[in-house]
């Protein structure tokens, strides 16, 4: 399972890339800390889970949301922030999040949100994503 991080804190970021690192079956593909670069990397490289934070350089969360979750196979998007105020969880939610989890105390959350997203990517098997046959789909075959 390809997973891209959208964070602003390098430090973070790179927490998120080492746990990540030690779980079965998931890679990070890639990571942003602008709305600019995040969708354009997002488009790009079309992820099957995005980790994203609400607060970003030069923008938030909220506008990469809204427009990765415009595109066809829209990957999956768990807000992980340390702002989990529930106007934000609501508002996130409703503008298509799939997952909301506070970073400061529900790490283990998003480990177990993720492991299950595994087995669905993978259709309990080898199988390629949905995410990587949406893109065979797109190219031409010669």
């Amino acid at each position: 399972m390809n997973v891209f991080i959208v964070e602003n804190s390098n430090f973070l970021r790179e927490r998120l890339m080492r746990l990540l690192s030690q779980q079965r079956a998931i890679e990070v593909i890639g990571s942003a800390a602008t709305p600019a670069q995040a969708v354009q990397e997002i488009r790009r490289l079309q992820p099957d889970v995005v980790l994203l934070d609400i607060r970003l350089d030069g923008g938030n969360g909220l506008q990469v949301l809204q427009q990765i979750k415009k595109e066809d196979n829209a990957p999956v998007v768990i807000v992980l922030t340390n702002y989990p105020y529930p106007q934000y969880r609501a508002r996130y939610l409703a503008s298509g999040a799939d997952y909301f989890f506070d970073k400061s105390t529900e790490l283990n959350s998003l480990l177990d949100v993720l492991q299950q997203l595994r087995f669905r990517f993978s259709n309990y098997a080898l199988a390629p994503s949905y995410a990587t046959l949406a893109r065979a789909k797109r190219q031409p075959r010669y």
